[in-house]
């Protein structure tokens, strides 16, 4: 059911009913408030939202910049409940407290927040995003630490294998009680924040937590050096890893509960260093293979290649990049398109790093004898449609793939190469055939990730012709038509001057030309040659085209792809 400021929104013709129902739908399974849901999409601006909001429903205003934070009533509310709630005590006066909201239609937290005070309430309106701002500083404020944090031990939620790991550990010591809401609280700020990595780093003389957000790592944290055992040993129980072993690396996964319709997995990996054992956390969120394929970033031409390749009965499409470019992503929102009850979609990782509905998955054991060519040959005897190999990486594997898609299969897949020629000449070096490279692989896509410039404070940057040319534009781009931007930094970019990341692809389907020149046993310049005369646009061209669209900037494009 849509809140009545979504409603009166559909009303007054700010938002369709449609875009209503998305956003409601996406606030559920993110965990959050409709209005928070509605500028986190850049469909409103704050300021735009809190302006109707207050003005419909006859709420008074008021600019939270312009308030003096000091007078704020402490310890009225907890910390927990603000933030569930997104609301925030801003006065007390008598019986009567007024508290900052930015949706005055939600009564659900207007009559929790009041029975939890037992006073007289009055709802005033404030900007979503300062908000959100002011909460946090709140929390930061009221000292948050290892003895006092947001969230209870009970808001981790394991699954029933690791709720039995847990017992079998005697449960979480009470000692242990303050690291445990410690490390959920890092937890929630790395998925709040964006990051795709939580680094766990014990040193000779201090422990530090850094996040990777926009694939560059940054320190956030430094706990006190005495509890790096407890940390890892928290980590380890709830990740079903042996704590008693710390001489050799170990993986593991967990999982964060955060409402009944959304659950974020961990990818655990320790490692054991001179001064204890490091731990990096992979975030996995199904989400992101949920999104479509029009929000990673393909130009119109290279989503069409690749949806014609992906939707005929058989043949080989191969995804390439290296590690953290995204190649995942890519292949299950190629999964998730094709994914329909009348298809049976097996696929092999190691390990499988998002669950999907209807897609039987399996999780290579080299040490129990299930490789990836060992998954491969029992897929060809359970009836497959569509088959997804995590990586090739022996002959044995390719081999079978290559087998695979020449007899009616549709075969997905991973290498490790810099751009799409190469890929056709690193199958050769493995051994295969050229014949049998040419027969089934019908279309190869290389991809970058690249840092998005920050759209609140991006700036235009003149740039003299003679470096645009150096970069790779050509006489016929610099028409005057568009400048390329720079990154700058603000409060929503934390500085950074980029928000978010988008992908740069080359798409080349393998044409009769190119496979003429595999069986001729051609090399990658060949086949770049030949691919450049067919239209294909390889990485950097790519990376200046997002330049030209003011997506990214020039000094990123040229950090993440090769002239």
């Amino acid at each position: 059911m849509l809140p009545g400021l979504a409603r009166a929104l559909i009303q007054q013709n700010l938002l369709s009913e449609a875009d209503a129902l998305t956003l409601q739908e996406q606030a559920q399974q993110g965990g959050i408030g409709f209005v928070q849901q509605l500028v986190q999409s850049k469909k409103m601006p704050a300021r735009k939202v809190a302006e109707f909001a207050a003005n419909t429903f006859c709420f008074p205003l008021l600019d939270l910049s312009s308030f003096n934070l000091d007078y704020l009533p402490k310890n009225l509310l907890d910390q927990k409940l603000m933030m569930s709630r997104r609301a925030v005590p801003l006065y007390k006066r008598g019986n009567t407290v007024f508290i900052g909201i930015a949706d005055p239609t939600n009564n659900d937290a207007l009559d929790e927040i009041k029975f939890k005070l037992g006073s007289t309430i009055e709802a005033v309106v404030v900007e979503d995003d300062k908000l959100g701002k002011l909460i946090d500083a709140q929390i930061e404020a009221s000292g948050a630490n290892l003895k006092n944090l947001m969230l209870d031990d009970s808001d981790l939620q394991l699954s029933a294998g690791e709720e039995k790991q847990e017992e079998a550990d005697g449960g979480a010591d009470i000692d242990d009680a303050p690291v445990v809401r410690y490390i959920q609280k890092i937890l929630m700020d790395a998925i709040n924040g964006g990051a795709s990595d939580i680094h766990f780093e014990p040193y000779e003389k201090f422990y530090r937590i850094r996040y990777r957000t926009d694939g560059v790592l940054h320190e956030v944290a430094q706990p006190p050096l005495a509890i790096k055992e407890k940390i890892a040993s928290r980590i380890k129980v709830i990740s079903k890893l042996n704590i008693a072993e710390k001489r050799v690396p170990q993986d593991g996964r967990m999982k964060l509960v955060l409402s009944k319709s959304r659950a974020i997995d961990f990818r655990v990996s320790t490692l054991p260093t001179l001064h204890g054992e490091k731990i990096v956390m992979r975030i996995l969120d199904p989400s992101s293979a949920t999104l479509g394929i029009d929000a990673l970033g393909y130009e119109p031409e290279q989503k069409e290649s690749l949806m014609n390749a992906i939707k005929r009965p058989y043949g080989m499409v191969l995804v390439t990049g290296p590690t953290g470019s995204g190649k995942t992503v890519s292949l299950y929102t190629c999964l998730n398109i094709l994914n329909e009850p009348g298809i049976n979609i097996a696929t092999a990782e190691d390990p499988a790093e998002i669950n999907l509905a209807g897609i039987n998955q399996v999780n290579v054991n080299d040490a129990a004898g299930l490789t990836f060519s060992a998954a491969l040959k029992s897929f060809l005897r359970q009836d497959p449609d569509i088959i997804m190999v995590g990586e090739i990486r022996d002959l044995e594997t390719a081999d079978i793939a290559i087998k695979a898609a020449q007899t009616g299969h549709m075969v997905f897949s991973t290498l490790h190469t810099n751009d799409a020629p190469t890929t056709l000449t690193r199958l050769m070096n493995m051994g295969v055939a050229p014949f049998n490279i040419a027969s089934s692989v019908i279309l190869i896509t290389a991809q970058r990730l690249a840092r998005r410039l920050c759209s609140a404070c991006k700036k235009p940057i003149d740039l003299p012709p003679a470096a645009l040319l150096r970069a790779g534009f050509t006489e016929d781009d610099l028409d005057g038509s568009w400048k390329p931007y720079q990154h700058v930094g603000c409060d929503a970019c934390k500085g950074s001057g980029y928000k978010g990341r988008l992908g740069i692809y080359q798409v080349m389907p393998i044409s009769e030309e190119m496979q003429r020149i595999i069986m001729s046993n051609g090399n990658a310049i060949d086949i770049a040659d030949q691919a450049k005369r067919e239209g294909v646009r390889d990485l950097r061209q790519s990376g200046l085209l997002k330049v030209r669209q003011g997506l990214t900037s020039l000094e990123e494009i040229e950090a993440v792809t090769n002239e």
